[in-house]
């Protein structure tokens, strides 16, 4: 037996595979493209692993998922497959809709001619688990309640919209064509493996640089925060026991303003690795101007897949959070070894020398 992961070599996709095959010998093929933040050196403790097969290649490549399905006939797919950063989304929404749109639409087909031949047990227990993301809903005010999964969908970035658009294609696929697929909408992912141009660990990258800490506008955005161990759990559940059809809210009932995240992250390196002038690391919080369009408030009511798949998340935000600085303390190999040309490039384009 085996299961396909597309995007497994990125932040939440790689952290799958680690945490899968720490539980179990199914074997994973794992097919990524590597863009620039796909990073095969979060893979490398499964170097010779006979349980994990590394493929190079694109969702949007009909012939070669059709290959993989054909050669390695998993019983489930992942799709972590996908171009997720709003900032990048604003400056160049080609890239997403082209990965997020046209590249699902290929897979989906690929899976439905795989799917449409299949037989018996093999193909009543087929699946496609679709990742994505809570922020297909759009913004929500202060008082208002969190997004459940009959939400309207309205996005407000070529991001989310081109995640919208795929989540209606997976749905589309199922109600027309049959194929059993489940929908996961996640809240804002955090731990280790994080590229840095993400907030935690932007932050905590540009800290023990010395650098400036660029926090958005008033710095007052809310978003939930879930510790990525915990989706990876949340997605085991759905896979196990989710109805096909049926799309699942995955939340860490942590709602904080990214200026709290930000001051957290500086207390947790005061605390664990101090500056050297011994000044807190608050001091370099710099704000800058405000991403157009941004959204002022996410919130995920993860109640349902509590109530009918028995999940909970493992993780407070407390101890999330510290284990996520300290594994970047621990880990500046893997560090330096992200800031590449193509990442300092971005971090130039976006917030400037």
């Amino acid at each position: 037996m085996s299961i396909l992961i597309t995007g497994g070599a990125g932040f939440i996709g790689s952290n799958f595979v680690l945490d899968w095959l720490g539980q179990s010998d199914e074997r994973v093929v794992n097919l990524d493209k590597l863009t620039y933040a796909g990073n095969l050196e979060n893979l490398a403790s499964l170097q010779g692993d006979a349980r994990h097969v590394f493929v190079h290649g694109d969702i949007g490549d009909f012939t070669l998922v059709s290959r993989l399905l054909a050669e390695h006939q998993p019983r489930a797919v992942v799709n972590f497959a996908a171009e997720s950063h709003v900032d990048r989304s604003i400056h160049g929404p080609g890239e997403f809709i082209q990965t997020n749109i046209v590249s699902t639409f290929h897979l989906l087909e690929a899976l439905r001619a795989h799917w449409g031949a299949l037989e018996g047990e093999a193909r009543s227990g087929f699946r496609l688990l679709h990742v994505s993301t809570d922020e297909v809903y759009g913004s929500l005010g202060a008082g208002e309640p969190a997004f459940t999964e009959t939400h309207r969908y309205e996005p407000n970035s070529p991001y989310s919209a081109s995640k919208a658009a795929s989540d209606h294609l997976v749905r589309a696929y199922h109600h027309t064509y049959g194929l059993p697929v489940v929908t996961t909408n996640c809240s804002n992912n955090y731990g280790p493996y994080h590229f840095p141009e993400k907030l935690i660990p932007l932050m905590i990258v540009n800290a023990l640089a010395g650098k400036p800490l660029p926090v958005y506008g008033d710095g007052q955005q809310v978003r939930d925060w879930l510790y990525v161990t915990d989706h990876c759990s949340a997605i085991r559940h759905v896979l196990a026991d989710g109805r096909p059809g049926e799309t699942y809210n995955v939340g860490g009932w942590n709602e904080k303003t990214n200026l709290e995240i930000v001051h957290t992250v500086c207390a947790l390196l005061d605390e664990l690795q101090p500056r050297t002038d011994g000044r807190p690391y608050r001091e370099q919080i710099a704000y800058v101007t405000d991403r157009p369009g941004h959204d002022r408030r996410y919130a995920i009511d993860a109640r349902k897949l509590g109530r009918e798949l028995g999940w909970k998340p493992a993780e407070t935000f407390e101890t999330g959070i510290r284990k996520t600085v300290a594994w970047y303390l621990d880990h500046r190999p893997w560090v330096a070894n992200v800031l590449s040309g193509s990442y300092r490039d971005w971090v130039k384009k976006q917030y400037g020398d």
